[in-house]
C-alpha cells in the first residue's frame, strides 16, 4: 500500500537558511522517488517551508490534522541544527499517533565555517531529547547523519515504511475464531480482554452455523463453480475426489463471506476433528488460498499465532504462514525441522500439491482428510515471530528473530523445511521458560527489526528480539 509522510523541516536562525532550504528539497525527492507521499509546509504557508517557530509550529500541526486520515507517519530531517522546541511542539500540537523517524543531514569536513556548518550531528541530538521530554516516541536511521541521496537513507525510508505499516495495521483490529479451541490443545489459550484493551477485537462463529451456511449453497450458485476452479488452478488436486473439492469450495465461500461481512484481517480456525467427522475435509487448502490473499488464517484456533502472522505480513508486504517448532535436525544445535500438516502460502513451496492430512487420518480416515498441502519451504530468508497474551501480567508479550531456510529436507510428510537460527538452542530455552507456544508464524523475508521497533516503540508490546 501506497504511504504518506509528514515532513518537518528543521531549521535554526543562526545556522545557514540555505541548508535548510536545499535540504527540503532534496528530503522531498527521496522520499518520493520511493514512492512515497509528502504533507509538507510550502514556503508560502511558513518561511522556507520549514518549522522554526512556535507560529510555524502552528501551522505545520494544522496542516498534518488537515490530513491526519492520510499521514501514516512523520519524518524529521535536520538539514542545519534545527530548533528543537519547534518540532516537538508541532508533533505534540498535530494530535497525530503515528511513528517518527528523525533524520539528520551530514556536515562536509571542507565547509565547516560559519556560513556552510550545520551541526545537525548536535542537533539531531537536541531534539531526541526534546522528543523523550514531550513523551514522544521515536526511530531513527542507522546512521547517526546520513545523506538522502545515500543508499542507506533510501533502505531506511523502506523500513520506516514497515514500521509505519505494523503500527497502522494494528489500528482496531478484527480477526474471527473459527469454531472452537480443540480440547487438547490448552497450548493456543490467549485472553480475549488483553486483546481488546490492545485494541484487538475478536470475532467469532461456530462450526454449526458454517456448516449449515455450506448446505445451505445452491449447487448451481456461480460463485461455488468459480470457486472449485480457483480452488484446482491454485495446486495439483488431481489426487483428489471432485466431491471433496466441492466441499472445500462451500467452507471458503461461508467462510470468505463471513470475513468480508465482519471487516476482518485474519482468522483462525478449528481445523480437527469437527471438521473432518461432519463434512469429510480438511480445512488447510482454503487457509492456505486466504494466507496468499493476504488473509491470513491460523490452524487450531491460534488466534495470537493469526495476529502474529498479520503482523509479519504488514512489515515485508508478503503472505505468512504458522508452523510447529517441530524436531530436531539431526545432531545440529542451530537447525530445526519446522513443519505443519499444512496450511503454508502456496508462494512458500518449492512444489505443491494437495493432498490429505496424514496424522488426522489416522483417526478420522484418509477418505475424511483431503484437503492438507504437501510440499517443502523454499530455501531463503526468513523471519519468525509469536504474540501471546499473558493472563499474569495482564500484557501482550512477543518475541522475534531472523534465520534461513536452508538446502537440506527432512524426509517427512506433510509441509516442512529445515531453518538455520543462531543460538537456537539459546531461543528454545527463552521459548520454554517464557511460556510460548510451540506455533510461530513465519515470512520468507528479513523483517524482524522492523517488528521489534513497531511492538516494543510504538505498541507497547513487550519484545524479545533473538539477535
Amino acid at each position: 500500500m501506497s504511504l504518506t509522510f509528514g515532513l518537518i523541516v528543521g531549521n535554526r536562525g543562526f545556522f545557514p537558511d540555505k541548508l535548510a532550504i536545499s535540504g527540503r528539497e532534496e528530503v522531498i525527492k527521496a522520499i518520493q522517488e520511493e514512492g512515497f507521499s509528502v504533507v509538507c509546509p510550502s514556503p508560502d504557508v511558513t518561511r522556507y517551508g520549514v518549522v522554526e517557530t512556535l507560529e510555524d509550529a502552528k501551522k505545520c500541526a494544522k496542516l498534518f490534522k488537515e490530513n491526519k486520515d492520510k499521514i501514516d507517519g512523520i519524518i524529521v530531517t535536520l538539514p542545519n541544527f534545527g530548533d528543537e522546541k519547534a518540532i516537538a511542539n508541532t508533533i505534540r500540537l498535530s494530535e497525530l499517533y503515528v511513528p517518527v523517524l528523525v533524520h539528520a543531514f551530514p556536515d562536509k569536513l571542507s565547509a565547516l565555517d560559519l556560513p556552510n556548518r550545520g551541526d545537525s550531528f548536535c542537533g539531531k541530538i537536541s531534539v531526541c531529547n526534546n522528543l523523550n521530554q514531550y513523551g514522544i516516541s521515536f526511530s531513527l536511521t542507522r546512521f547517526h547523519t546520513v545523506s538522502p541521496q545515500d543508499k542507506t537513507f533510501r533502505e531506511d525510508l523502506k523500513w520506516f515504511a514497515g514500521v509505519c505499516r505494523v503500527v497502522k495495521g494494528f489500528e482496531n483490529v478484527r480477526v474471527g475464531a473459527i469454531g472452537a479451541r480443540p480440547a487438547a490443545f490448552n497450548t493456543v489459550r490467549f485472553s480475549e480482554k488483553i486483546l481488546e484493551v490492545q485494541g484487538i477485537s475478536v470475532e467469532t462463529i461456530d462450526l454449526s452455523e458454517v456448516f449449515s451456511r455450506m448446505d445451505k449453497i445452491s449447487g448451481d450458485d456461480p460463485a461455488l463453480k468459480e470457486k472449485i476452479n480457483e480452488i484446482k488452478s491454485y495446486c495439483d488436486t488431481t489426487k483428489i475426489p471432485s466431491d471433496k473439492i466441492e466441499k472445500m469450495a462451500r467452507f471458503g465461500l461461508v467462510v470468505e463471506r463471513w470475513v468480508k461481512e465482519n471487516e476482518l484481517v485474519a482468522t483462525a480456525v478449528q481445523c480437527w476433528t469437527s471438521i473432518q467427522e461432519n463434512m469429510g475435509i480438511m480445512p488447510c487448502t482454503i487457509m492456505s488460498m486466504m494466507s496468499e490473499k493476504l488473509l491470513p488464517s491460523a490452524c487450531e484456533v491460534d488466534i495470537t499465532g493469526a495476529l502474529s502472522m498479520y503482523a509479519l505480513q504488514l512489515a515485508s508486504g508478503s503472505p505468512s504462514a504458522i508452523v510447529d517448532w517441530n524436531n530436531n535436525f539431526g545432531d545440529d544445535p542451530e537447525r530445526a525441522v519446522i513443519f505443519h500438516c499444512s496450511n503454508y502460502p502456496k508462494s512458500f513451496f518449492r512444489k505443491v500439491e494437495m493432498g490429505y492430512g496424514d496424522v488426522i487420518a489416522t483417526s478420522v480416515g484418509k477418505e475424511n482428510a483431503y484437503g492438507s498441502l504437501t510440499g517443502k519451504i523454499k530455501k531463503g530468508p526468513l523471519t519468525y515471530a509469536r504474540l501471546t497474551t499473558d493472563d499474569f501480567t495482564g500484557t501482550v508479550r512477543a518475541y522475534v528473530g531472523e534465520g534461513e531456510i536452508v538446502e537440506e529436507e527432512a524426509d517427512t510428510f506433510g509441509g516442512s523445511g529445515v531453518v538455520h537460527v543462531p543460538r537456537l538452542q539459546e531461543l528454545l530455552q527463552f521459548i520454554c521458560k517464557e511460556g510460548f507456544e510451540h506455533h510461530v508464524a513465519v515470512n520468507l523475508s528479513h523483517v524482524a527489526s522492523i517488528l521489534y521497533e513497531a511492538f516494543a516503540e510504538y505498541l507497547g508490546i513487550e519484545t524479545y528480539w533473538h539477535r
